[in-house]
């Protein structure tokens, strides 16, 4: 029998942060593919529009007028998923029709005014604005709130219902599944050996150079070994960073040149 090949051979592949195990079969890459192919969208934006609710100047669906920004624009989502000061539920009537509060506040972040542009084509000093403005927003809502997620889907594709350069923000009265279970796993791995997860899996990482995208002297861009995603990568800061509003100036203008490029994507801090 041949001697295992990770690049040929099916396997599972373990990811620390979920405790979970990712099946990996290389060899389907080689099928033929007779499915679904996406076509390039070729977007004809304009730089502005008037009926656009994410425009400076634009009416909003609530009939709110945007002010006449000429950077970042912050505002309460008008279509929130997590609202404050809503009824809660009563006690459960069987252990398996549970439910339990959920509250918090939903914003919309503006990167840029105008309509036609991207994070990957702003200048470093205006993505460096957006930077500044995720660590206020983080500070001010984590200050508040059990969880704060900042995120960006890019492209219809991806569900995204604008063009318009945005993120969302949402906090939350509780902690989400998924983070719930990355705070659980590394602290039993802080516990067990001492040292940070991911600052020891960078170290391995540039150490084995086979899955770095890109890097510079404060962050590193790799595919992380148990990914899971056709396209996947995580951003690691190279120093123990609890949150975005602790990174010092150097580490902030390092992060201005792992903007990912202008493609679908699903990005999240």
């Amino acid at each position: 029998m041949a001697s295992f090949d990770p690049s040929e051979h099916q396997h599972r592949r373990y990811n620390p942060l979920m405790d979970e195990w990712v099946l990996v079969s290389p060899h389907r890459m080689k099928r033929p593919w007779k499915g679904q192919v996406e076509k390039s969208v070729n977007e004809d934006i304009p730089p502005s529009d008037p009926n656009n609710p994410l425009c400076p100047g634009g009416t909003r669906p609530n009939g709110v007028i945007n002010p006449n920004y000429e950077g970042t624009f912050l505002f309460t989502n008008d279509f929130p998923a997590l609202l404050d000061d809503t009824p809660e539920p009563g006690e459960a009537e069987h252990q398996l029709f549970r439910c339990a509060p959920a509250s918090g506040t939903c914003q919309v972040l503006c990167f840029h005014p105008r309509l036609d542009t991207t994070l990957a084509l702003m200048t470093l000093a205006e993505i460096r604005v957006v930077i500044d403005k995720w660590a206020e927003i983080n500070s001010d809502l984590g200050s508040r709130y059990s969880w704060v997620q900042i995120f960006e889907n890019r492209g219809a594709i991806m569900g995204c219902s604008n063009p318009h350069p945005h993120c969302q923000i949402w906090a939350s009265s509780f902690l989400p599944n998924i983070p719930s279970m990355k705070d659980k796993t590394q602290r039993e791995y802080f516990l067990k050996t001492g040292n940070v997860m991911l600052l020891d899996y960078l170290q391995m990482e540039i150490k084995k150079q086979e899955r770095i995208v890109v890097e510079n002297g404060s962050w590193l861009c790799v595919v992380p070994y148990w990914a899971l995603w056709p396209f996947e990568t995580i951003v690691i800061p190279k120093r123990h960073v609890l949150r975005i509003e602790d990174l010092n100036e150097t580490e902030r203008n390092g992060l201005q040149s792992f903007v990912i490029r202008d493609h679908p994507y699903i990005t999240s801090l």
